[in-house]
């Protein structure tokens, strides 16, 4: 009998389901896990998209400040480049003014001459490789811009308004002036 007991119970046992939580099929508290973590990564990753932009729009707003810190750097060099050049060759051009004068002057020495126009030309080419030129505006109209009128002219000597004589050459590099002509101007 005592089999019999045993195996009553065993019987029992087997006969009766293993019960899960009311409510709930046994699939479900692990997709409940799973929708829980699939809700959380998919915040994470929106906030981790959105610094990803900050981060990139933040990028490129610092490349796009270099750039231009760059290319205003450049420029204020070039233009600080160029003054400085200006400002060197507005100290030379009375060396040029005092060559023209030598060469103006008659001479026996005819090496010495020879000379001093050499090396009036190797200075005149140098101006004119740093984008120097001349302002030496004879019968043209007169422009205050480029030139100033220190003596008046007769209408006899030309038109009206026009430069009559170059008293003392004008220089410019590009569209700077760096000395106005001083010139004879016919008024009327």
């Amino acid at each position: 009998m005592k089999h019999s007991k045993d195996t009553g119970r065993n019987q029992e046992e087997m006969e009766t389901p293993l019960q899960e939580p009311e409510g709930e099929q046994p699939g479900q508290v692990q997709q409940a896990a799973e929708t829980q973590d699939t809700g959380a990564l998919e915040e994470a990753l929106r906030r981790a998209e959105a610094q990803r932009d900050e981060y990139l729009n933040m990028a490129q707003r610092v490349q796009a400040d270099f750039d231009n810190f760059r290319r205003r750097n450049a420029s204020v060099r070039s233009e600080a480049f160029d003054d400085g050049a200006a400002a060197f060759i507005k100290t030379i051009l009375p060396v040029c003014d005092n060559f023209e004068r030598a060469l103006e002057q008659e001479s026996a020495d005819e090496a010495l001459l020879s000379g001093v126009r050499l090396v009036h030309k190797q200075l005149m080419e140098a101006l004119e490789k740093r984008g120097v030129t001349v302002i030496d505006r004879k019968g043209e109209i007169f422009d205050p811009k480029l030139e100033d009128a220190v003596v008046q002219g007769t209408p006899d000597e030309g038109e009206p308004g026009t430069v009559a004589q170059v008293l003392m050459k004008g220089y410019r590099m590009g569209d700077t002036v760096l000395r106005h002509a001083m010139v004879k101007v016919i008024v009327g």
